[in-house]
């Protein structure tokens, strides 16, 4: 594979492969595609795929003793989920059982809501301005 392959697909561990999936395709409107084995299942649907994986709270994260767990965390990593409506997204969301963090903030390339999923992993609803980040180029 081109090392400058600009596809990519997103892998998510959960406690609870059923729970995941029904919060995903209900609060984003993804669709499951693959089952992949009992642990893991593909949902599409949005611009990558998105694979859910079944590990437990407290299994084995690294070979030097970290473990999984799902209480509320903070990670450098997470999801953006870009919508062209933000009070409609996040109802979705929250009647999903996504929990609001932070309130729908307005900057200059568009507006902001953080929150978290059922698991514990953060995420970010985008509604970007007509202009988006060309805004801050400058």
């Amino acid at each position: 594979m081109n090392a400058s392959a600009a596809s990519f697909i997103v892998n998510l561990d959960v406690p609870d492969l059923v729970a995941a999936a029904a919060f995903y395709t209900q609060a984003f409107g993804l669709h499951a595609g693959r089952r992949l084995g009992l642990g893991a299942v593909e949902l599409l649907g949005g611009p990558t795929p998105l694979y859910l994986l079944q590990n437990d709270a407290g299994s084995a994260a690294t070979k030097d003793g970290d473990v999984r767990d799902y209480e509320r965390h903070w990670t450098p990593v997470h999801l953006d989920w870009v919508v062209t409506d933000m009070d409609a997204a996040l109802v979705r969301a929250v009647a999903a059982g996504a929990t609001l963090e932070r309130p729908v903030r307005e900057r200059r390339w568009g507006k902001i809501a953080v929150l978290a999923d059922p698991f514990g992993h953060g995420f970010c609803l985008i509604q970007f301005s007509d202009e988006g980040y060309d805004a801050l180029v400058g």
